[in-house]
């Protein structure tokens, strides 16, 4: 049988297998009463277990088998300083953010979106803080949607050999899959979804180097092309000295991290998980999950470094990942594991699809312009929302200058970590913070990271997170001092959410 029909099936299957959990949950959830807060939230009722791996499989989209990959590869060592970045801001955000999020969304009013929980944070009545929220999650989630997307055109254009012209098939068909069980089931189709995606992404990117370096060990193994190693390819410091560009690929590096703090889709994980007891559940084994993936992911970029030598060349490094697996696995298995890709594209996919749907839906269509909207019409206008940002991500991943897998994760991530970060922080850690603080740090933090981005990121080398974060909390820390103490019954609040929440 052809290589190419054996992975076909592999993928037709892994497909199926997504879809029905779509239709499982979409019958059940038909028998089940709950409106927005079921299909948004899952009715706070989610497993540690499979809350932990829809955070770290929403998060770890398919640039961690892709792009982060591809860039140690391609420029070394100098590149790791992102993976440490990440786990040390997820290991920060299960402590500091995940327990109290829980708690205080329940008490402020049974919040089911991040805006909705800023705002009923200060007990305010002022729509400002949901309407920029709304513009934000949608500007960043078509941008964060369209690697996925993107990612999913690479990985079939690879393995299948389509020419660029016919690479947009692919994307479309990828589209309209994720919508199918993002329409199909809301929330819980997707969390379960994350789960089973999870345990995939984690099985692939482990296989591929330990089957690569037994391969490796044997006598007649020779590199697919001559093995060419810049001099400070291992060297931490990427230009090999502690110059200013060593120091800015650091600095970025850690910058990464910050993105947790402000990232919705991951936020609305540590929401729905159900107790206190399977929140320590949940960070143990994301914290675990998250260390393995992205070790594993630094591991497969050094040892295709020595498996592939210069087989790939700059714009291709992001295939590393494929070339391997194909070249090591019989077509079913390889097909299987390459399976991975298309789960990391659409567990981030369809959670951010969901996120940018709840914040238009529940945020600004239900609390502005349609406030007698029942259950039903708010569904109705979360798919609407849905089909909408797809499409829109859907031409940003057909434009073939759109910088690639990784560039467009950097925009979208820096967007939301410099937006919601600081003021997350302070809302959960900060007695005396203010609901036009909050207004302040969201508006500053993402105009920051905007015009960082387009007028000195380049030129500087630093990641635009890094000042929009430091402005924005600036910004929410000063606005707040300013205004007017919290009221009692905030401040009452405040102290309630510190407490253990079942």
């Amino acid at each position: 049988m052809d290589r190419s029909l054996q992975e076909s099936i592999a993928f037709a299957i892994y497909l199926v297998i997504v879809l029905a959990i779509g239709i499982i949950f979409f019958l059940k959830g038909r028998k089940e009463k709950g409106g927005d807060k079921s299909y948004f939230l899952g009715n706070r009722n989610m497993n540690g277990l499979v809350a932990a791996l829809s955070a770290g499989a929403s998060d770890m989209s398919a640039w961690v088998l892709m792009g982060l990959p591809g860039s140690i590869y391609l420029w070394g060592m100098g590149q790791v300083w992102i993976a440490i970045g990440l786990l040390i801001g997820t290991v920060l955000a299960w402590i500091l953010v995940a327990p109290g999020l829980r708690r205080f969304s329940i008490i402020a009013d049974d919040s089911i979106t991040i805006p909705q929980f800023l705002t009923n944070r200060f007990k305010s009545k002022s729509h400002i803080l949901l309407v920029v929220s709304a513009i934000v999650f949608i500007v960043a989630y078509c941008v964060y949607a369209a690697s996925s997307i993107d990612a999913c055109g690479t990985l079939f254009q690879t393995v299948f050999g389509f020419a660029d012209d016919k690479k947009h098939w692919v994307m479309i068909g990828a589209t309209v899959i994720i919508l199918l069980y993002t329409f199909l089931g809301g929330f819980n189709a997707v969390c379960w979804t994350d789960f089973v995606q999870g345990l995939m992404m984690l099985a692939a990117i482990m296989a591929a180097p330990i089957i690569a370096v037994a391969a490796m060990g044997e006598p007649d193994f020779t590199p697919m092309a001559k093995v060419t190693t810049d001099e400070n390819y291992y060297n931490l410091l990427s230009s090999g000295k502690f110059d200013w560009k060593s120091i800015s690929d650091i600095l970025s590096g850690f910058g990464w991290g910050l993105g947790y703090f402000g990232m919705p889709h991951i936020l609305v994980r540590y929401m729905a998980i159900r107790s206190e007891k399977e929140m320590r559940k949940s960070r143990v084994t994301g914290i675990l999950w998250t260390t393995l993936i992205l070790a594993m992911a630094c591991v497969v970029a050094l040892v295709g470094h020595e498996y592939l030598g210069s087989f790939l060349a700059e714009g291709e490094q992001k295939k590393v990942f494929i070339v391997m697996v194909r070249d090591l696995f019989p077509a079913f298995v390889g097909g299987i594991l390459l399976s991975a890709i298309l789960a990391a594209s659409m567990s981030t996919a369809d959670s951010q699809l969901l996120a940018s749907s709840s914040a238009f839906a529940s945020d600004v269509y239900k609390k502005i312009i349609r406030k007698k909207a029942d259950d039903k019409e708010m569904l109705l206008v979360g798919r609407i929302v849905v089909a909408v940002i797809s499409v829109v991500a859907l031409i940003i991943a057909l434009n073939p200058n759109n910088g690639g897998i990784m560039a467009l994760v950097e925009c979208a991530w820096g967007a939301f970590g410099a937006a919601f970060g600081p003021v997350i922080l302070l809302a959960l850690h900060w007695k005396r913070f203010t609901y036009k603080g909050a207004v302040a740090g969201v508006v500053v933090g993402f105009g920051v990271d905007a015009l960082w981005y387009a007028f000195l990121s380049s030129e500087t080398g630093l990641y635009e997170i890094i000042p929009g974060f430091i402005c924005g909390m600036i910004a929410a820390i000063v606005v707040a001092k300013l205004d007017k103490e919290p009221t009692a019954e905030v401040l009452e609040m405040f102290d309630k959410a510190q407490k253990p929440v079942d």
